[in-house]
């Protein structure tokens, strides 16, 4: 018999102490950023909530305060979420935001993980969301766009984005890969031109300028023009996210799958996309998230989303001193959502990688 060998796993205690009190120096310095650390946390909980205002007393309760004056956001927060929509009718802006965020959830079960699913589950979450905001039906007033701005706002324009950008950016990386010179050059040159640009340019293009060059018929609402400019730069930066996904899948997979008569829909349906998205999921994550942020920059063409509401929660009324409170929960906002898509990510490469073994 061989004796077994066993590995013994070091505890948390000397985890710590290999990894923060090794030496005289690595002593010093972690002593020294923990420190630092501990009088940066407590600052911060002095001001934001040992010392902090709470609840709606008015901004007289603020002017001797030292901490932070929480009252501006529980007198604007219908401000900062609704915007300038009809006070009557909050229930259906946050009716409609529960629905995106139950749409979100939803599409994170991997039941829904096939292309008919998710599209359906994410047009009725749209629609759903849409009817709810504009109204006209059910008995339910009309809301116009032009009333709709905060939280609901940011939303619309998040999702309609990635609802249109999405299979846009499929059909550009098909484009590109075309085996035709002249579509897949001509598609590499729309490409790289709408990259080239800012994106604030591109909506202030498709907000303001276009609808001097087309014809009354054609120009729409300025808040869609907006979202077709979002998705438009949306699409061109995923579709290259896409094309590298499609890149790293072995071209013997698609040689093998026309030697057995597989058609070419059925080959980038069942063999080419699951495994360029699957290829692709960090970045696409990645793109997500930078699209959800980007919808402050409506703010510029004079959409009243969720920054443009917090300015106007302290920039009117006696709330102007309050300024860094209304930002930070805002940040708060952002937070939330942009960490619940990143974590979400992280949990799909887990996943992904799971099943890869």
């Amino acid at each position: 018999m061989t004796d077994a060998t066993f590995i013994q796993t070091p505890g948390l205690a000397e985890t710590i102490k290999r990894r923060y009190f090794n030496g005289a120096g690595g002593t010093a310095l972690s002593l020294i950023s923990f420190a630092l650390l501990a009088w940066i946390a407590w600052t911060l909980l002095d001001w934001a909530v040992f010392n902090a205002v709470f609840g709606d007393h008015g901004p007289e309760a603020c002017k001797d305060a030292t901490g932070a004056c929480w009252s501006v956001i529980a007198a604007r927060w219908n401000l900062i979420l609704f915007g300038l929509y009809p006070y009557e009718q909050y229930w259906r802006s946050g009716l409609a935001c529960a629905v995106v965020v139950l749409m979100t959830v939803l599409s994170c079960l991997p039941w829904f993980w096939s292309g008919k699913r998710i599209a359906t589950l994410w047009v009725g979450g749209f629609a759903a969301f849409y009817i709810l905001m504009k109204g006209g039906i059910l008995g339910m007033r009309v809301v116009d766009e032009e009333s709709w701005g905060g939280l609901s706002l940011t939303v619309f324009i998040f999702v309609s984005t990635a609802l249109l950008g999405m299979p846009l950016s499929i059909v550009w990386a098909l484009l590109r890969r075309s085996d035709l010179p002249v579509i897949s050059k001509v598609t590499g040159v729309i490409i790289d031109c709408v990259r080239s640009l800012p994106l604030l340019s591109i909506l202030f293009t498709f907000a303001v300028v276009l609808p001097f060059v087309l014809p009354d018929w054609a120009r729409g609402d300025k808040l869609y023009r907006v979202i077709v400019g979002s998705a438009l730069f949306f699409s061109a930066y995923q579709a290259e996210i896409i094309r590298g996904g499609m890149q790293g899948v072995p071209t013997g997979q698609e040689e093998a799958a026309k030697s057995l008569g597989l058609s070419y829909w059925q080959r980038v349906n069942h063999i080419l996309l699951p495994q360029a998205f699957k290829n692709a999921l960090p970045a696409t994550i990645n793109q997500f998230v930078i699209t959800f942020k980007e919808t402050s920059l409506v703010i510029i063409v004079g959409f009243f989303e969720l920054l443009a509401s917090g300015n106007a929660a302290y920039g009117t009324g006696d709330w102007t001193f309050a300024f860094i409170e209304v930002y930070a929960f805002i940040a708060f906002i952002y937070f939330v959502f942009v960490f619940s898509l990143s974590r979400y990510g992280a949990y799909l490469e887990r996943r992904m990688a799971k099943s890869d073994r």
